[in-house]
């Protein structure tokens, strides 16, 4: 593990277009399939981190609480899975079914995805205007493995309830920290 903050895309950014396999459903979704009202998180995660697996159940409530309000949420895995096999859409899938994810779970097999977003580490996310204008990226919330903090969600909660509440979101964004996502050698 090798601990990686996030690249901090420009905010303003479109969100790119993409179109994955869903472990769960087991079929192709795109961006635009995916796309919430008001909203639209993306989620660079993965089975084995433990930065990942601290926040699981606090991402969970965060999909639940915002999902009936128009936002929508998705995950993506683009670890390289011959190197990290726990990482592999079937252990994707049991874990997504284990932590009862209200989201689907893509695989970004090329990692072309990942690359397009800018993404560094897991967990991370950004956060998506409904007009897919990148408002928010970086970290869930200032909890950490081992630093004594509960998970909250409040760094990404504060964003959403601006979108919300037709509020400028808050400028004042901290990068995610986490295992680099596993690129592919070639």
């Amino acid at each position: 593990m090798s601990l990686t903050p996030s690249k901090m895309l420009k905010l303003g950014t479109q969100a790119p277009n993409f179109e994955l396999p869903d472990s769960i459903s087991r079929s192709l979704l795109s961006l635009e399939k995916l796309r919430g009202e008001k909203g639209t998180i993306i989620m660079f995660i993965c089975n084995h981190c433990p930065y990942v697996k601290h926040v699981n159940n606090e991402v969970v409530r965060l999909a639940n609480d915002y999902r009936i309000l128009g936002f929508s949420f998705v995950a993506i895995s683009s670890n390289d899975v011959k190197a990290y096999p726990q990482d592999h859409p079937e252990q994707m899938f049991k874990t997504a079914r284990q932590l009862n994810y209200p989201f689907p779970y893509l695989y970004d097999e090329s990692q072309e995805v990942a690359r397009a977003y800018n993404a560094a580490c897991t967990p991370d996310f950004y956060v998506f205007d409904e007009s897919l204008k990148l408002v928010y990226r970086g970290q869930l919330d200032d909890s950490r493995p081992k630093n004594g903090i509960p998970t909250s969600g409040r760094s990404i909660r504060e964003a959403l309830d601006a979108l919300l509440n037709n509020r400028p979101v808050p400028q004042l964004q901290k990068p995610s920290m986490g295992c680099n996502i596993k690129w592919r050698s070639y």
